[in-house]
């Protein structure tokens, strides 16, 4: 395997590689078409890939591009994962079924943005949309100040947001920005207000493919927080402590990479809200289910932060020249995706071992 051969500059070049990479290791796909089209006029798809028996009682996760552009790491760990033998081999001998699911969101994938066509951050869409959804008084505060008539944004304008920063403090920042908000449709970090296609999609595949197994690990590809690389297994699902503590069982190992946890404060990811993880206690009710994201850091917090404005803003204003526009979304596309041969090696070698802990552990 070469493992630069994984990774990939498009989205439909990445699809291609999964495509492949699924029909060489014999596995049939089945694809999602999505309704919009990619930036290039391509066509959009969730893929599905299943790696074992399909009334396998243990079943392992591997998802990408929950934040559409983040798809350009997990999509190559993805298909270097399918050209590992051993990794395959390692999986069938724990008795564990694996399940690919390409690009949950193959718009924002293709767009080089984090939102859904709907403009929703996918991983803050998973409501009870009958119920009351939560508030954020923080990002209403901050809303107005962050989206300027013209771009760069002005020192007055920076000045504003950096004495909010001051007044509330770095964490209330980030909190406020990137836990979730149901108000402002055009904002970031929205959570919507009824499920979207992929909220939809996944749902779909979940009922086909994991409604047999008893026990169901999952490990869904993130990038944007934390150190260059590093990878920060950030446990998904409930607060509860006996949950808490089988992440940890399985993905602790020798204590060099701890599991986190957004609700001791551990995490470098705020507290959030309509978290992917809860589809699965609705659409596999009779599971054990134990899962992580896994966060790989590209650059300084707040350098991401702003790309992530700059992106929505370029979106809110279509008139932006193709000069501007072509900036912010290169800035985006760094912010999530470091493309260099180091990078990509720590990325590989890090989920790799998640990977055959969380066989062991759907196994044990």
């Amino acid at each position: 395997m070469k493992l630069q051969d994984c990774f990939s500059a498009s989205y439909a070049q990445a699809r291609r590689r999964f495509l492949d990479a699924a029909a060489d290791a014999g596995l049939q796909v089945e694809s999602k078409i999505h309704p919009e089209r990619g930036r290039d006029g391509e066509e959009l798809a969730m893929d599905v890939a299943r790696d074992g028996a399909p009334d396998a009682t243990a079943l392992l996760v591997l998802s990408s591009a929950c934040h559409g552009v983040e798809g350009y790491c997990g999509s190559g760990v993805q298909v270097a994962a399918l050209q590992d033998a051993a990794w395959r081999e390692q999986a069938r001998r724990g008795g564990v079924a694996v399940l690919y699911v390409h690009a949950l969101n193959p718009y924002g994938f293709s767009h080089i943005r984090r939102t859904t066509q709907e403009n929703v951050d996918l991983n803050r869409n998973f409501h009870d949309f009958s119920k009351p959804l939560p508030r954020n008084p923080g990002y209403a505060q901050l809303h107005g100040l962050m989206f300027p008539d013209h771009w760069p944004p002005s020192a007055q304008n920076e000045a504003e947001l950096q004495r909010w920063v001051e007044q509330h403090g770095a964490a209330a920042y980030q909190a406020a920005i990137s836990s979730g908000q149901h108000e402002f449709p055009d904002g970031m970090y929205y959570g919507g207000l009824g499920p979207t296609w992929s909220n939809r999609t996944l749902r779909e595949v979940l009922r086909a493919h994991a409604r047999t197994a008893r026990r169901i690990g999952w490990i869904d590809f993130h990038t944007g927080l934390g150190p260059s690389g590093l990878g920060e297994r950030i446990y998904a699902g409930p607060d509860d402590a006996a949950e808490v503590a089988r992440a940890r069982r399985w993905w602790d190992g020798d204590g060099r990479t701890p599991v986190t946890s957004i609700y001791d404060g551990s995490s470098t990811s705020s507290k959030l809200t309509g978290m992917m993880w809860a589809c699965v206690p609705d659409e596999c009710p009779d599971a054990e289910y134990t899962g992580i994201a896994m966060e790989y850091g590209t650059q300084p917090l707040q350098q991401v932060l702003q790309a992530v404005r700059a992106e929505h803003w370029l979106a809110q204003h279509p008139e932006a020249s193709p000069e501007l526009a072509a900036s912010i979304k290169r800035q985006m596309l760094e912010a999530f995706y470091t493309d260099t041969p180091e990078w990509q090696q720590r990325i590989w070698e890090q989920a790799r071992e998640a990977m055959g802990q969380a066989v062991e552990g759907l196994g044990g």
